[in-house]
């Protein structure tokens, strides 16, 4: 079910530009002035809970740290546990890692080897934004790698020209809130 025309305008209006940041060409989509607008945030909370509340969700699995932001209080909306995907070395218990290609190295994600003590847990990964797909990519890998289901992955905002939902969609479902 997608988001109203209207709700979606009160979401993204919350959302500021940022021009330049965090390099010339750059329009940076900050999501703290969302995350301060207590209307826009129940809005979009109470979207994602219609959204997902018969998918039969076991835990939500949210990528280091904006997808804290939204996994946390959809998690509890839920009834569900949430699992951190973290950046290497943040994580204190034994964890398994995904790597991935960034435009210039690579970089790494981690989550706990026991994150989803449940049996065929199905998971949901969320994030604030996809772009080019890469940590996406990775977490979504990590959290089958874990013995979990990732059943989709969802995003508050999908910059479209940038085709990273193309590459998630072989590998899970996908549902963007903001088609941007």
């Amino acid at each position: 079910m997608a988001m109203s025309t209207e709700d979606k305008k009160i979401v993204l209006d919350a959302i500021r530009d940022v021009p330049d940041f965090p390099k010339a060409g750059i329009v940076f989509k900050d999501i703290t002035t969302l995350l301060n607008n207590p209307v826009a945030m129940k809005t979009l909370v109470d979207h994602l809970e219609s959204h997902y509340k018969d998918m039969k969700i076991d835990y939500i699995a949210g990528a280091e740290s904006r997808g804290f932001l939204f996994g946390v209080p959809l998690a509890d909306r839920l009834g569900v546990g949430f699992v951190p995907i973290r950046k290497p070395g943040k994580l204190p218990y034994t964890t398994i890692s995904e790597k991935y290609a960034l435009e210039y190295g690579t970089d790494e994600v981690q989550i706990h080897i026991d994150a989803f003590p449940k049996e065929n847990a199905r998971v949901l990964f969320i994030d604030d934004l996809i772009a080019t797909g890469g940590t996406a990519k990775a977490s979504v890998s990590l959290i089958n790698k874990a013995g979990a289901t990732c059943i989709e992955a969802c995003f508050i905002m999908n910059l479209t020209f940038l085709k990273g939902t193309e590459i998630i969609q072989q590998s899970t479902p996908t549902y963007s809130v903001l088609d941007i």
